[in-house]
């Protein structure tokens, strides 16, 4: 790999080196720009790809190319060569330039998504332990050691202090991406020294950020100034406060209405640009840098509750492909390790090296003794805190472009990062594997595990689908529960069936309060933290017509809940609940209210039972029932119906109690008793061998009491939405509420063009004549 790097590297350079040989001062500005942006492209990825095989980050590998590129490498052994691919006419440097001062936009809205407040809060005394006492020590050995420096190295003496900041925030503040990217490496970011690492950069870098803009602010004044600090100060302050209260909210509900309103592609990734843009403008405006608005925006748009992983990645791709091999690469281009040839920089750049490391670790490791971890944990700390990486080449970056460092300073912190990023990764690795899994980790990771491969937990927003039938309140009042105990945002459509608008609009406001009675009743049931603010409502009138749901089902939800009334014949559902299903073409979850919740939608504690058979749509109805009887308090039991019979003796012994279960039975019931764990919900666990299991589950359901049953059920490939029989006679003959989970979308050829109502009683054939008698038949078996 190394020797195909360099190889394509190499030739790369003689060809366009030989293009812009052979075009002379004819080449157009243009063509000349284009051709930078290929050969650093080229050249970062190759590198970068060279520097991940081999344990480092990718960044790193950028950044040597760059290096290759400029004055340290070709400018020293073909210097005519690298003046014609980079000549340093104004306008040409103008054109890269306006690349890379996007590009760091962009790279710290990515830095603000990938800040999960969430971890700081978890481990609140160590995380700031560490992460104040880790960034003090150096950084007032970096400010002291600028106060300090000659003359001769400053790029204005008038600026020291500004020079002294840059400098103290350099050494001081760790990479959160070259952090977080080596604790995952090494399996660690779930462990609680990982959360604290990762949680502790997160507080340096915000810090780091407001003492940058604040340098900037300086900078503009040109001299030290109380009153312009105060008012930076205050305007930081301010803008802070405002962002994560109403900001929050606006940035929310912007990236919303992109999502749900346009119809041409990728608008939520425009929306999240300008929302960068104007808050980078704001920033500005009130006199810090643009740096701490786009860093900010990153922290509310990671937030966002309908941040889809999708949206997620096209930015990402978009970043990680374009504007950051350009931007680190002419970081690389403007170093000039040549300036270290000279002994009092290259004596600078040693003690950078030594202050940065030395006071990083005395810091963090004093953090993490105050912050009541043990020496290990301490060490570790220290060893993973000194990565420095993009962070600080985008610092000394800024601090060039404003005058505050010279480029004899630039080189020696670069250097600096480079040294202390690619150390990084081998120390910390020493340092972990000092560190013994404790009890209390392993559960926790057990459970995070759980949690990861579980479907509740990627449901990322929910539409609930209902009218005012007693079925259409209950389901609110179930989905009210999953969105508040989840913190999903959620859409609810209340399908008008109504003759007089004055009913309708009253209808609506009750399902509006049954959704919300349930969102507060989860979410009290929920995490205390995170706390982002009030689940998202969104709640309006449409006609029950299958356009409605197909334009809003365009708009990315991870389930549909639909609340409507059966036919008049107990085992089929109405026409219109399988124009919505058939509409929606993605997850969606039936639901039918019998028994006490036709009287009562809200009051009634859940008593829920949910047949379990070890396939994953089982599983993903059991995930479902435990979710929804840990919003509500309830309680749950776990079925597996086996076919056969037992001899009556044996019979008689099962009646009403939860039997031990054996063989595969036992496995299966163990794993659902195991999602519950992480929840507090416990599973009792039951197997029935009562014949068939329909007979098994309706015995379960008169001996247990149960006032909800939950089936996570599959569609099957075929002319018309069919499931199998089992689900449409419990339909037909259970006496408790029902709701069937399709946790995987159809994979039918029906579409609503293809129903027509045959008859009153809500079924519906083909128009090309086949029967549907049985297309609302759901069945587990």
């Amino acid at each position: 790999m190394t020797v195909l790097a360099l190889s394509a590297v190499g030739f790369l350079l003689i060809a366009t080196t030989a293009f812009a040989a052979d075009r002379g001062p004819q080449i157009s500005s243009d063509a000349r720009f284009l051709l930078q942006i290929v050969l650093l492209l080229v050249c970062a990825r190759l590198l970068g790809e060279w520097m991940q095989r081999i344990g480092q980050p990718a960044v790193m590998g950028q950044l040597i190319a760059g290096m290759l590129l400029g004055p340290s490498v070709l400018g020293a052994i073909w210097p005519w060569a690298q003046q014609s691919l980079f000549p340093t006419n104004a306008e040409q440097q103008a054109m890269i330039g306006a690349v890379a001062e996007l590009g760091i936009l962009l790279l710290l809205l990515l830095t603000g998504m990938e800040t999960d407040l969430s971890v700081v809060r978890q481990s609140r005394r160590a995380t700031f332990c560490v992460a104040i006492a880790g960034m003090a020590v150096p950084f007032l050995a970096g400010v002291a050691l600028g106060e300090k420096l000659p003359e001769a190295l400053l790029p204005d003496p008038a600026k020291r202090l500004v020079t002294a900041l840059f400098l103290g925030t350099a050494l001081s503040v760790s990479s959160v991406k070259i952090v977080v990217m080596v604790v995952r490496e090494v399996g660690f970011l779930r462990r609680t020294v990982g959360q604290v690492m990762v949680a502790a950069a997160i507080i340096d870098d915000t810090i780091g950020w407001i003492v940058i803009s604040i340098a900037f602010g300086l900078s503009a004044h040109g001299a030290f100034d109380p009153a312009a600090i105060a008012r930076s100060l205050g305007g930081v302050t301010i803008f802070l406060v405002l962002s994560f209260t109403v900001g929050r909210r606006l940035v929310f509900r912007a990236i919303r209405w992109a999502n749900d309103n346009f119809v041409s592609d990728v608008p939520v990734i425009t929306a999240i640009i300008v929302i960068t843009g104007t808050m980078a403008l704001i920033t500005d405006a009130i006199g810090v840098n643009t740096v701490l608005g786009a860093f900010v925006a990153g922290i509310l748009v990671g937030q966002s509750p309908i941040l889809t992983r999708h949206i997620d990645e096209q930015l990402r791709g978009l970043i990680f492909a374009l504007f950051m091999p350009i931007f680190f690469g002419l970081a690389g281009l403007t170093t000039n390790l040549a300036v270290l040839t000279k002994p009092g920089l290259l004596h600078l750049t040693i003690g950078l090296i030594a202050i940065a490391s030395l006071g990083k670790f005395a810091g963090v490791y004093l953090g993490g003794r105050v912050g009541r971890l043990n020496s290990a944990e301490a060490v570790a700390l220290g060893c993973g805190m000194n990565a420095r990486g993009s962070t600080e080449i985008i610092v000394a970056t800024m601090g060039l472009s404003i005058g505050a460092l010279t480029q004899g300073l630039f080189t020696a912190i670069v250097a600096m990062a480079v040294v202390t990023t690619m150390s990084m990764p081998p120390m910390l690795r020493w340092a972990l594997a000092r560190l013994p899994l404790t009890p209390e980790e392993a559960a926790r990771l057990e459970r995070e595990e759980l949690e990861e491969r579980g479907y509740v937990s990627k449901i990322e927003r929910l539409l609930i689908a209902v009218d005012a039938s007693p079925s259409g309140q209950f389901a609110s009042q179930l989905a009210g529960l999953l969105a508040g105990a989840r913190r999903i945002a959620t859409t609810v459509i209340h399908l008008d069936y109504a003759t007089a608008e004055s009913d309708r609009a009253e209808q609506a406001e009750r399902t509006r309060e049954v959704v919300n009675r349930g969102v507060a009743t989860g979410d009290e049931a929920g995490p205390t933290e995170p706390r982002a603010g009030p689940v998202e409502i969104t709640t309006r009138v449409e006609n029950p017509t299958g356009e409605a749901l197909a334009t809003e089902a365009k708009k990315g939800y991870g389930l549909l809940v639909i609340g409507r009334e059966p036919a008049s014949e107990g085992d089929s559902f109405h026409e219109q609940i399988t124009r919505t299903a058939v509409e929606f073409a993605g997850p969606f979850a039936i639901v039918i209210a019998r028994g006490i919740h036709r009287e009562d939608a809200i009051g009634a504690p859940l008593n829920i039972l949910v047949p379990i058979t070890g396939t994953t749509v089982s599983r993903q109805g059991a995930e479902l029932a435990i979710a929804l009887a840990h919003a509500a308090q309830g309680s749950i039991t776990a079925l597996h119906a086996a076919s056969g019979n037992r001899s009556p003796r044996s019979w008689g012994q099962q009646i009403g109690t939860a039997l031990a279960p054996t063989g595969s039975a036992e496995a299966i019931i163990r794993e659902v008793v195991r999602l519950g764990d992480p929840y507090g919900v416990e599973v009792r666990g039951a197997v029935r061998n009562d014949g068939t299991p329909l007979d098994a589950i309706l015995r379960q359901l008169a001996v247990g009491g149960h006032n909800l049953l939950i089936m996570g059920v599959s569609p099957r490939t075929g002319d018309h939405l069919f499931f199998g029989p089992v689900a449409a006679e419990l339909l037909d003959r259970a006496k408790c509420s029902v709701l069937f989970l399709a946790s995987e979308p159809s994979n039918s050829t029906i579409t609503t063009n293809d129903l027509v109502p045959v008859g009153g009683n809500g079924r519906v054939r083909r128009r090309d004549g086949c029967s549907l008698a049985r297309i609302n038949s759901l069945s587990l078996w």
